[in-house]
């Protein structure tokens, strides 16, 4: 037949070529056979719905191939495009030719037409793509990632890739991956109490990022307002439904900006990125709204007003007024836990909030001390059903309070030279924040544990494909 080139699934039912001869690939999601004919529902990825094809007992391979068909294998259609009779869907292909290009093995095949829980999908990485609910959170990630480039780019911002490898702890929290090219088997054969760091590649002590936002402020400096969005690592032990080894960071830096601009284009970004989203992926979010969770759409909704602020301090005051019972005891200086955050944005205001301000003794040393001597100019973005969702503040720009500061954190200067000079040589107020890109993916969607929001996971224990 006269080469045809394909079309994908989601511009045919969107804006159906009716009488056309279309040609499609894609993979088989269930068959069903009548006497004298097949219906076969065939999805290429590019959208939830399938297109019916109808596989007539007169194509040359029907009984050899067509009748032999089971879910999972792909496939080649040519056919002409009419609209359907049948109630629930729109258009079907009538098959001209059906070519195989793999067969799937239908006793070990682990994807059929059924409802399959997310914990077995966890183990099929590899295949889980597959499902409309895996298809689904790939496609509102995908769009959430472009979105992002399209509100940085559309402001001015300029984006700086930042180095995955370094040797500084932006954090603090001292739970970094290390980085080494020594022969571990030696090592671990070594009488020596400590490791060499300077006989190792670069030098000296080097490890996986946690946060691109030290080397991004360099740049801020430079340009003005630049982003990072890139893989960051933790080597936190940790279980829990919230947490990933390898996860992905949306990391501006401004020049000029204080803690008031660091909140409104945190809140601007959140309430950008989710009209985009409900206006691109209707369809993927609804799949959410009917099956994961029934609120979804309403509390998505709930992101175009204004956010509430209040202080850390006017934070603490509403949970010690409150009635219900925390697990962790409420009082000044604490830091915030999920069940806290949840209380404010859940219970109390009903939609998302930012805290300001909270005490210097729980937050890094790179964060602007505020005149009262006990806090300093950060903020976290609290929303609903997961709580913080984006941390960030206004950072030090002066150098002598700087100093101090490392100095009561135990931060040795030699390390941050560079990070000194950025105050010593035309420093400026300047701010940024981080948004953890799972838990903004886990907020679209209602999935509830974040490693059904990234590919594949990477939680202690499990490095698997």
């Amino acid at each position: 037949m006269t080469a045809i080139s394909s079309q994908r699934i989601k511009k045919i039912i969107s804006d159906p070529p009716w009488g056309a001869t279309l040609e499609i690939k894609g993979w088989l999601k269930s068959k069903r056979d009548a006497k004298d004919f097949s219906f076969l529902d065939v999805g290429d990825g590019s959208c939830i719905q399938g297109l019916q094809v109808i596989a007539d007992s007169s194509l040359v391979n029907y009984q050899r191939e067509i009748k032999k068909l089971t879910t999972g294998c792909s496939l080649r259609i040519v056919g002409v495009l009419q609209k359907s009779p049948a109630q629930g869907q729109n258009a079907e292909l009538i098959a001209q030719e059906i070519s195989v290009y793999g067969w799937a093995d239908p006793d070990h095949y682990p994807l059929q037409k059924k409802k399959q829980s997310f914990e077995f999908l966890r183990s099929i990485p590899h295949l889980r793509g597959r499902t409309n609910s895996m298809g689904a959170m790939i496609r509102i990630r995908s769009r959430l990632s472009y979105a992002i480039h399209q509100f940085f780019q559309e402001r001015g911002f300029h984006q700086l890739h930042t180095p995955i490898i370094t040797t500084s702890d932006c954090e603090g929290a001292g739970e970094m991956f290390t980085l080494t090219a020594l022969d571990l088997d030696q090592l671990v054969a070594s009488p020596a109490k400590k490791v060499d760091y300077s006989a190792d590649f670069f030098g000296q002590k080097a490890s996986l990022t946690v946060s691109g936002q030290l080397e991004a402020e360099t740049y801020a400096q430079a340009l003005g307002n630049v982003y990072t969005f890139g893989p960051t690592f933790r080597a936190e032990n940790s279980n829990t439904s919230r947490h990933l080894a390898e996860f992905w960071m949306v990391e501006p830096e401004m020049a000029f900006c204080d803690l008031e601009g660091d909140m409104n284009l945190a809140e601007e970004m959140l309430q950008f990125l989710i009209a985009d989203l409900v206006n691109s992926c209707p369809d993927d979010l609804e799949l959410f709204n009917r099956f994961v969770d029934k609120s979804l759409m309403t509390r998505l909704a709930k992101i175009k007003e204004a956010f509430t602020r209040l202080s850390y301090s006017e934070a603490i005051d509403h949970l010690l007024a409150s009635k219900q019972a925390f697990e962790y005891p409420v009082s000044w200086g604490i830091d915030l836990q999920t069940e806290h955050e949840k209380y404010l944005t859940d219970s109390l205001f009903q939609r998302p909030v930012i805290v300001y301000n909270y005490p210097k003794n729980i937050k890094p040393f790179y964060m602007r001390d505020n005149d009262d001597g006990k806090t300093v100019a950060a903020m976290d973005v609290l929303i609903p059903g997961i709580g913080e969702i984006i941390g960030g503040s206004q950072r030090e720009e002066r150098l002598d309070i700087l100093q101090q500061r490392m100095a009561e954190c135990g931060v040795a200067e030699e390390s941050y030279q560079w990070y000194l000079d950025l105050r010593r040589f035309g420093s400026v107020p300047h701010a940024g924040f981080g948004l953890g890109f799972e838990r903004l993916v886990l907020f679209a969607t209602g999935l509830s544990n974040i490693r059904d929001v990234i590919p594949f996971p990477r939680t202690p224990g499990s490095a698997a494909i």
